[in-house]
């Protein structure tokens, strides 16, 4: 027999309702921000990288300049190269300054899908590996702020192209947040920085090279025999050898 109240039956109900109503309303803010993050953008008004740079250019500044002095580089510097590599989720800011780069910051990577090996095709959710120009500034995204990279670029169109490959995948970025399939996500608080610094010095003076493992320090050889990849893949490590070894790290380097 059933002694419970009508009443407290509603409530049980109600109760169990509303809990899911919030933990599926917390999971969609959480997971959903592709969604409805541009929709509330618009509701709100669409920011511009000039109300970006009013917003964090001092902020900024204040956080890099002690080490630009450090490194003795000017601010803003002339150029800025990243380098990006996967295994350790490490992000490197190096900065030119009088013909010379110098290692500024290291930034941990927060979310990278994927494994090593270039991405080929598009939903494979990987990171893409090569040289890449940095093509746009978004102060609208989804994830705070981001910087959209030129994937594919020539070298990803060609092998493509030799190997009868389309829907290679686009809309590569590096952002904020710590959340990302196939894109860089590294936390609002470094994207803030290096958005900063593409605005002032301007996009065409920064580019990133991704790489699977810092060739400074392993065997590539072995690791494009380890990966299985296409035989096209040690051209593209050789040339992630000789950039890497533009940005020597040394003692001074890694404090």
């Amino acid at each position: 027999m059933n002694n419970q109240k009508p009443g407290k039956s509603k409530q049980v109900v109600l109760v169990t309702i509303v809990c899911t109503c919030l933990l599926g309303g917390g999971t969609f803010v959480f997971y959903g921000r592709s969604i409805w993050g541009p929709i509330y953008r618009k509701i709100i008004g669409g920011q511009t990288i000039e109300s970006v740079l009013d917003q964090y250019g001092d902020q900024v500044r204040l956080r890099l300049k002690p080490a630009f002095d450090h490194a003795k580089v000017h601010w803003p510097p002339q150029a800025v190269t990243l380098l990006a590599i996967k295994d350790t989720k490490v992000l490197e800011l190096w900065a030119l300054s009088d013909e010379r780069f110098e290692l500024i910051r290291t930034y941990p990577i927060l979310a990278a899908s994927g494994h090593t090996g270039p991405k080929r095709r598009e939903g494979d959710r990987q990171v893409p590996e090569g040289i890449y120009d940095i093509v746009a500034l978004n102060p609208n995204s989804s994830y705070h702020l981001s910087l959209k990279i030129n994937y594919p670029n020539s070298f990803d169109r060609l092998q493509a192209q030799q190997e009868g490959r389309t829907d290679l995948g686009s809309n590569i970025f590096i952002h904020g947040k710590d959340r990302s399939i196939g894109c860089l996500a590294i936390g609002d608080q470094a994207i803030e920085e290096l958005f900063v610094l593409a605005a002032l010095i301007g996009k065409e003076q920064m580019q990133i090279a991704i790489a699977p493992s810092d060739p400074r320090k392993v065997d590539w050889g072995d690791k494009v025999n380890r990966a299985g990849q296409p035989v096209w893949v040690e051209d593209l490590y050789s040339d992630l050898t000789e950039i890497f070894a533009k940005y020597p790290l040394t003692s001074t380097h890694e404090h």
